[in-house]
């Protein structure tokens, strides 16, 4: 027994020299009364020891160990995630709303990276780059053959460093090369404008630290410009949700003060929690309240004026947060499709000052109770992206799609696709695949999907319609997605 204690001992160091006592080793897992499992610890230090001694080449000790963390914890669902040196920076950058780069939004084209459009005031944009634009090489790499994760990260770099970008401009027919110097890039995750006299639209396309300031700073400015406001288009499609506190300040920003927004639950007390539209749950320490000010600033505006959301299968976690609030208060009206159906909560814990550890720790549930994991919101209103219908929306991946997905904790038939169920929705992407590569070819250079907010959003011009009363063309296809059947 004592030699199980010492072999358990220096798997938990990471296979380093040395034995941990028998009280350290037998340390409880956090919130349960479970020892450590021996006989597994004892096999995973035989593989460690195999793979050490045996493998055809020499591997890094620190890298078996990563991975092997790395792999538990993406074993448990689509969410967790063990994060490295470098994916806990990346990790960071994307929640803060600020990285360090040129400055542009991309998508890729022919297997080149093309700019959708420079973020206004950075090096990019000051460097003359336009929508349309394609860069051939960064540097001295061909972009051909890169994913757009790979151009990313070439971008990408420390503050005053520089990057040369080839570019091709069709308009022009020529190519020419840019140098950028990199600097941090702040992005704006709010966008609005008033629509038509009295009726507005304001997109949130991510939860970010700086998305509720931006957000209550732009309702300002929409009512100075529209003082009669009559009604205000919530945009949260393709929203992949973000930060927590986020989506409560902005449910609060509509809600009546100290209702639920969101409550959350599993196994630690600390997960166990109600969220109400009040300061004290969404506000950071010393932080000013920027929903408190627009409140103010609007004579509370924004808590009667009649408001539509709409959300399609892109809006997930804080996007569906916000939603589902919004629908059980009977503050809005909800327009789109269902929703992406991620019900969970992500904590992160640092485990060093480099690394982390992002895990699922609670489900939430709505103000009335829902679970939306695994489910989504399904709207009021069911409208296609277009007049012709949803295209490509059959292209899109729920979270009831990804492998290992957490179940619905309430419904246990909201779980796994049966055979029929999954053929029919692999049939209905190969037919939207078809139509996406037959409509590319004939339209090459085109945007094949309105841009949101434009005069040619269909499901903006439908929730505009029913804020003013008039007909809304709502889907003759759409349902709600069926419960899909668990296997015992």
């Amino acid at each position: 027994m004592g030699q199980k204690l010492k072999i358990a001992g220096w798997i938990a160091l990471g296979a380093m020299a040395g034995a941990l006592t028998t009280v350290q080793v037998q340390a409880v897992a956090r919130g349960t009364l479970a020892p450590l499992p021996l006989e597994e610890l004892q096999q995973l230090a035989a593989v460690f020891g195999m793979v050490k001694t045996d493998y055809v080449e020499p591997v890094d000790e620190k890298k078996l160990i990563s991975d092997a963390i790395s792999g538990m914890v993406a074993s448990l669902d689509p969410h967790s995630q063990y994060f490295d040196k470098k994916s806990f920076k990346e990790f960071r950058e994307g929640t803060s709303g600020r990285f360090v780069g040129v400055g542009i939004e991309i998508s890729m084209e022919d297997g080149l990276v093309k700019v959708v459009s420079p973020i206004e005031g950075s090096p990019a944009f000051r460097a003359g780059l336009k929508p349309n634009d394609l860069i051939t090489k960064i540097d001295d790499a061909m972009v051909k053959g890169m994913t757009i994760n790979d151009a990313v990260k070439r971008m990408r770099g420390e503050p005053s460093t520089k990057v040369q970008l080839t570019i091709f401009r069709k308009d022009e027919n020529r190519s020419f090369p840019v140098t950028i110097t990199r600097e941090e890039i702040k992005t704006q995750s709010v966008k609005s404008k008033v629509v038509e006299p009295g009726y507005a639209w304001m997109r949130v396309s991510q939860f970010q630290e700086r998305t509720v300031d931006d957000f209550a700073r732009k309702l300002e400015e929409i009512a100075k410009e529209s003082p009669q406001l009559k009604g205000l288009v919530l945009d949260l499609r393709n929203d992949p949700g973000g930060l927590l506190d986020a989506a409560v300040a902005i449910s609060a920003a509509f809600l009546p003060e100290n209702v639920n927004v969101v409550s959350t639950n599993g196994q630690l007390d600390e997960s166990k929690f109600v969220y109400k539209a009040a300061p004290q749950f969404y506000l950071r320490r010393g932080g000013n309240d920027p929903i408190k000010r627009l409140h103010d600033n609007t004579k509370g505006l924004f808590k009667t004026v009649p408001l539509v959301v709409l959300v399609n299968e892109g809006s997930a976690s804080a996007s569906e947060i916000v939603a589902g609030a919004l629908q059980d208060h009977k503050r809005g009206v909800i327009m789109g499709s269902q929703t992406f159906g991620k019900g969970s909560v992500q904590t992160v814990r640092p485990l060093g000052p480099d690394t982390a550890l992002k895990l699922t720790t609670a489900r939430y549930y709505t103000p009335s109770g829902r679970s939306i994991q695994a489910k989504g919101i399904v709207p009021d209103v069911l409208v296609d992206e277009t007049e012709e219908g949803n295209l490509f929306a059959a292209l899109r991946t729920r979270e009831a799609d990804l492998t290992s997905h957490l179940g619905n904790g309430q419904d246990k038939n909201v779980d796994k696709p049966d055979a029929a169920t999954l053929k029919a929705r692999e049939e209905a992407r190969e037919r939207a695949r078809v139509r996406l590569e037959e409509e590319t070819r004939k339209n090459p250079n085109q945007r094949l999907m309105p841009e949101y907010g434009s005069d040619k959003d269909f499901q903006l011009q439908q929730a505009i319609n029913r804020l003013k009363g008039a007909p809304v063309l709502a889907s003759k296809t759409q349902t709600e997605r069926p419960e899909e059947k668990k296997d015992n």
